[in-house]
């Protein structure tokens, strides 16, 4: 089986997204896969003729504003342009957020299966993960274990469906964790240090932005 895993992270290092195809791949069996970094190519220099011959495209991105990535977004309107000789292509994805709730991700899982239905694919199934910037600091734990257990549980049955190229119910989980603790945590080892890094002060993260009628 041919499968095609699209990495929808703008980030030009490793991401969240990167990671968890690696963690998806790990838990597959052997299958002919190509991976497709966003952040390393254009949409001129994308295979687009591969893609064609895929049974399964499997989408992995962050969320950016409650909605998909606009490189990947451009991308996706080119896909739709193309005129593809399969039209038996199962589509799944995998939405990582920086928020707590995976259910964060509900509204890019709309446009993704919208983006389905008017190419003429089938849509499989999608994974909606919250505190995705976590993921990087806990690959030492194995996945399906600890704060990994609910991710490796959705893991496991994406990998199922995408094997037997069938569907599933969308999914939307949360590590296996405090809030309250994550929520120190990611400010601490995170949300501050990157606006450190970014020239931003901590006491302006925590400004309230005032509207026009004064709320």
């Amino acid at each position: 089986m041919k499968i095609t895993m699209i990495n929808g992270s703008p980030k030009p290092g490793k991401s969240t997204s990167e990671l968890l195809i690696h963690q998806l791949i790990s838990l597959m069996h052997e299958n002919d896969i190509s991976i497709y970094n966003m952040n390393k190519m254009n949409v001129s220099t994308m295979k687009f003729e591969d893609m064609d011959q895929s049974d399964a495209l499997v989408f992995a991105f962050p969320l950016y504003v409650d909605s998909i990535p606009s490189h990947l977004l451009r991308f996706l309107i080119e896909l739709e342009k193309r005129s593809f000789n399969n039209k038996n292509i199962m589509v799944y994805c995998i939405i990582n957020n920086g928020f707590f709730e995976g259910k964060q991700n509900h509204i890019a899982m709309e446009q993704m299966k919208h983006w389905c239905k008017a190419t003429g694919f089938t849509w499989g199934q999608g994974i909606g993960i919250g505190a995705g910037e976590m993921l990087p600091f806990i690959t030492d734990i194995p996945i399906g274990h600890g704060p990994n257990k609910n991710i490796g549980h959705a893991l496991n049955e994406l990998s199922d469906n995408i094997e037997r190229l069938t569907s599933g119910k969308d999914l939307f989980v949360s590590p296996n964790w405090s809030r309250s603790l994550w929520k120190i945590q990611s400010s601490l080892f995170f949300w501050y240090p990157r606006a450190k890094k970014n020239g931003v002060k901590i006491k302006h993260l925590k400004n309230k932005v005032i509207t026009e009628d004064g709320r």
